[in-house]
Formats: C-alpha cells, sequence, structure tokens
C-alpha cells in the first residue's frame, strides 16, 4: 500500500459499456472529496465498442492494473462496479486488501439485450436528469446491442461462471445497490449477491423508480445518499 493517507476509489464500467454509466457519479465524488479516483475503459470497450478477439480475462486483468497503481499511491482504496464491473468488482475485492466494496446493478445473471434496448429506449421519455443526454444515451445502447459480436457475449457468461464462486471469498463491507424497474440485470440478482457474499457488515439498497442505468436514473440524489453514508459519513471523512 502507499505511504499517503489518501483514499483511491475504482469505478468500473459494464459490458459493452464506457466510463459515461458511472460518469455522474464519478464527478459528484471528484466535486466532493479529494480522492483519488479513477474510472478505465475496459479492453474493446469505449464510445466505439470493438470487442471481437476479446477475452474476459483481458477484462479483468486491465482492471486489476488499475487498482495495482491507484493501491500504490493510496492508503485506502474503494471500487465501485457497476453491472458487469460489478462482478470484476467483487473479483478484485477477493483478491486484494482494499477497504469497501460497492456494486451497482450487478451482473450476477446472464444480460437481456433485447430488454437493454428496451430499457433505454424508456429512458428517453422518462423524466430523469440530463434530458440532453439520453437520446446520447440511447444512441450508444442501440449501436452496441445491435453490434456487440455474439463471442463478446459469450464472454460475459464465462466471466459469470468463473466469478459466482469466489462471492464467499469476499469479507469486506459491501453496498450492493440495484434498481426496483430494472429489466436488465433482474433484482433477484441483487439478493443472490446479498446471501452469497459472507461480509459481516453488507447493506442492500433498492432504488425505488431506478432502471438499469441507476447512476443516470430520477433517484440519483438518493443513491448518493446511500454511497456517501458508506464509503464517507462512515468513516467520519468530512467532505471537503
Amino acid at each position: 500500500m502507499g505511504e499517503s493517507d489518501m483514499k483511491g476509489c475504482l469505478c468500473i464500467h459494464g459490458f459493452t459499456g464506457a466510463p459515461f454509466e458511472v460518469e455522474p457519479l464519478v464527478r459528484h465524488l471528484k466535486e466532493e472529496t479529494d480522492w483519488m479516483i479513477k474510472a478505465p475503459t475496459l479492453p474493446g470497450h469505449g464510445d466505439v465498442p470493438s470487442l471481437k478477439g476479446i477475452q474476459f480475462t483481458q477484462w479483468i486483468a486491465h482492471a486489476e492494473n488499475e487498482l495495482r497503481d491507484l493501491m500504490n499511491e493510496c492508503e485506502e482504496v474503494y471500487i465501485i462496479g457497476f453491472s458487469m464491473g460489478g462482478l470484476i468488482a467483487a473479483y478484485l475485492a477477493s483478491e486484494y486488501q482494499v477497504e469497501k466494496l460497492v456494486l451497482l446493478s450487478a451482473a450476477a445473471y446472464y444480460l437481456n439485450p433485447r430488454q437493454m434496448l428496451l430499457d433505454v429506449k424508456e429512458l428517453i421519455t422518462d423524466t430523469i436528469r440530463g434530458n440532453g443526454a439520453n437520446s446520447e444515451i440511447y444512441i450508444r445502447y442501440r449501436k452496441k446491442v445491435l453490434e456487440t459480436p455474439l463471442a463478446a457475449a459469450l464472454e460475459f457468461r464465462k466471466l459469470v461462471r468463473y466469478i459466482r464462486p469466489i462471492l464467499d471469498k469476499i469479507t469486506i463491507p459491501v453496498l450492493i445497490v440495484q434498481g426496483e424497474c430494472d429489466g436488465i440485470v433482474p433484482i433477484k440478482s441483487a439478493q443472490y449477491l446479498y446471501e452469497r457474499i459472507p461480509s459481516d457488515q453488507k447493506e442492500l439498497c433498492f432504488l425505488p423508480c431506478s432502471k438499469h442505468l441507476v447512476c443516470h436514473g430520477e433517484d440519483f440524489p438518493m443513491l448518493i445518499d446511500v454511497i456517501e453514508s458508506f464509503l464517507i459519513t462512515q468513516d467520519r471523512m468530512s467532505l471537503k
């Protein structure tokens, strides 16, 4: 671990996604804390995904390298994972001495691509935060759902099968957040994670109006409250 008392936070996006999925949360944490925050783009992902030939182990290895860099710089490190990124975050939390784990819409079950498209289509007409960005998000998701190679979807399934058995190795404090209106990752995924992870300190939070993209949903203020309470208030860390 690093020499300083700096805190670090690694934020991992989802399958076929990009850091924009967690960007509102990252922006808030940057404004409210002095943490070192990383939100990397996983191999083959980004604004123009190129997933052909990428194996799930490359996604894990990339996140692992980012975590090691943070741990070299920071005394305490938190990991936040969204959707598939939640599984990768869970794996890292089982292997490394990080302080806390936050799982957002974590995909312990296989995703439903058609539902993903419907969810995002509805996002445009919903009254939610950042109306101007909604159509842009839909365009991104439509493109990625239509163009995701079958081989990449199979790599995602391999990742789920690989990481599920290690959930019982996680003993650090964990916060599990799930949108109740999520049609992509079912509510049973959050319940499964809560039951499987043996941590003494674990919290399960349902956002009543949120679909899959919890960082872009109308429950965002509630999401911020529970994450701040879990990561900041409980450590008695004052906001800068």
